[in-house]
């Protein structure tokens, strides 16, 4: 029998008590090496009726069934690259390949489908996980729906789930994955003493420099990519001389070099030791790569290039170099890699990571987000005033560590009620008001929630506002306060914006009352705190001079003529 980690029985009973609630498919998050083999086999032995567990790959489905195997558990086998095609067992491994062409009597009493590397999953049109979704569905129609993966997010979509258990909701669009039910982080795995140590190296020499790449809908261009590497030719020998340094010089047992294609790969393997080498890409001759990758695995080669395969599915404990030579816009596919060297071995202390793509993935705190406002932007915890939620946005802050501003929009917390039904908060960070109803609206909205009016976005209000003969739009370079005087000797607070020609436009507001420092709030704190929540109660003018780096610029100010002044009548920010 088997005893589970608490981890691996928190991730049971999480599995558990959301399948009693509700069928909504669900998500668990365990990096590469948390032992997810035993999770499946406790999951196997509470169901009721048969389990049916799918992977992408052959080498992950025989991975998996291997792990159960010397657990005294019925175990079969569905896929045709393996030879096996079994129709009987209480657990099922199979190929989607394959059981998307299974017939019909195989998809009979199965209680739960859990679904390896789950963020490969595309529900859009007719897919093959489609197919044996709604087979499943028409024999079991209560079938619950698990995933499993280590990166829960996809280039195309981001997030693959909407809801964390943790309160946090991830996206409103629509997910095929409803909730994450239990997440476990890399870090706590390493600090566990469970998985292997990373010790990371960026460049460790001088590396490729793809600084220049751009993303084509969201993916590097491949002939980009070969352009910039048959430009820097020069670099590759450098690059290998210092891995093979690096591997004499610490007494490293297996290196994996993952690289850009197959001209890439076959330049390296030119430049290594060919009786210590071997070289796998996706056109390799499968009796050919199992072949390869036993003698990596029984160390009669001690280096393996690979292209665009071997980043799932592979378990070779002994590996304690990794070596990047290729740019990913993937931070999942960056963690999938990393994965390959974490596994516990014996005499193994740590793996290192050598990163010759200088694009400083950090595998520990891989950052899902909207895109940054700019470079200088770190991650940043909000707390929502209303829910208590911490939220995490964009921000910039003070060099103590303190917030200066934050680019969060919407409150991302939610909780279930007394019927299990999810209630989000609705608190706006950020918005733009209805000019009809006063409604607070979120900032991307394009019409009020409340009284369905159409609402103009920032560019629509700015081309608007250039064609109108009586309004004038002023990109503005400078916001300056001051103390000022009117004629009737009362102070007031002088708030001034110049554009690049040294025009300005100004407004007032006088500060003797609580309703002025009220009007103060709504007029002005409200739209250009770079902490919108915060409400900093001023009580005097003094502090509200000092407290003017608390402030945001707009970026556009929009004045209306009258007799005598151009007034402001609208504002545009960055956000």
């Amino acid at each position: 029998m088997f005893k589970l980690r608490p981890y691996q029985q928190a991730a049971v009973d999480n599995t558990v008590k959301h399948f009693q609630q509700t069928k909504d498919p669900a998500v668990i998050v365990l990096p590469t090496g948390a032992g997810k083999s035993l999770v499946i086999a406790e999951l196997a032995k509470i169901a009721k009726g048969r389990v049916l567990v799918l992977a992408h790959v052959k080498e992950l489905v025989e991975q998996n069934a291997q792990k159960l195997q010397n657990l005294n558990l019925d175990i079969g086998i569905y896929s045709a690259g393996l030879n096996q095609k079994s129709l009987k067992g209480k657990i099922i491994f199979g190929s989607i390949q394959s059981v998307a062409n299974a017939p019909n009597e195989f998809f009979s009493d199965f209680s739960i489908l859990i679904v390896d590397e789950c963020h490969r999953i595309d529900t859009t049109g007719d897919t093959q996980y489609n197919q044996v979704i709604n087979k499943l569905k028409e024999n079991s129609p209560e079938i619950c729906l698990l995933g499993l993966t280590a990166t829960p997010y996809r280039l195309d979509q981001g997030w693959i789930y909407n809801l964390h258990e943790n309160g946090t909701m991830r996206t409103v669009n629509d997910r095929f994955f409803k909730k994450c039910i239990y997440e476990l982080s890399l870090s706590y795995l390493i600090n566990k003493n469970f998985l292997t140590p990373a010790i990371k190296i960026d460049s460790p020499v001088s590396g490729y420099d793809f600084s220049e790449l751009k993303l084509d809908q969201g993916r590097f261009s491949l002939k980009e990519i070969e352009e910039t590497l048959l430009s820097q030719k020069r670099i590759t020998p450098i690059i290998i001389k210092n891995i093979m340094d690096i591997t004499y010089k610490y007494q490293r047992k297996g290196v994996m070099i993952f690289t850009s294609s197959v001209r890439h790969a076959k330049e390296i393997l030119s430049l290594m030791d060919m009786t210590e080498t071997a070289l796998v890409t996706g056109d390799t001759d499968h009796r050919e790569r199992d072949s390869i990758i036993q003698n990596f695995k029984d160390r009669k080669i001690k280096y393996l290039i690979n292209v665009s395969v071997l980043t799932t599915g592979f378990d070779a404990p002994h590996v304690d170099v990794i070596a990047i030579l290729r740019p990913t816009e993937s931070i999942g596919l960056y963690q999938q890699i990393i994965g390959r060297g974490l596994r516990l071995a014996e005499d193994k202390s740590d793996c290192l990571i050598l990163d010759y793509t200088g694009q400083k993935h950090d595998i520990f705190s891989p950052i899902i987000r909207e895109k940054k406002p700019n470079e200088n932007v770190v991650p940043v915890e909000v707390k929502c005033p209303v829910c208590g939620h911490i939220n995490e946005f964009w921000g910039l802050t003070f060099p103590d560590g303190t917030i200066e501003e934050h680019f969060g929009r919407k409150c991302q917390g939610y909780h279930e009620d007394i019927n299990q039904q999810t209630v989000f908060c609705h608190f706006l960070f950020r918005f733009k008001i209805c000019p009809g109803c006063g409604e607070q609206n979120d900032i991307g909205a394009t019409h009020c929630s409340l009284c369905q009016d159409e609402l103009m976005d920032a560019d629509k209000t700015l081309k608007e506002a250039r064609k109108n003969s009586n309004a004038h739009v002023f990109k503005v370079e400078e916001m300056l306060f001051s103390k000022s005087v009117d004629k009737k000797f009362k102070e007031y607070l002088e708030i001034k914006y110049y554009d690049v020609d040294s025009n300005s436009l100004e407004e007032r507001f006088y500060l003797n009352t609580e309703i002025d420092y009220k009007i103060f709030h709504y007029n002005f704190e409200r739209l250009h705190g770079k902490i919108p929540q915060v409400e900093l109660k001023y009580h005097d003018l003094a502090t509200i001079l000092k407290s003017h780096p608390h402030f945001k610029k707009p970026m556009y100010i929009i004045a209306k003529k009258t007799k005598k002044h151009w007034v402001i009548s609208d504002k545009v920010f960055d956000y």
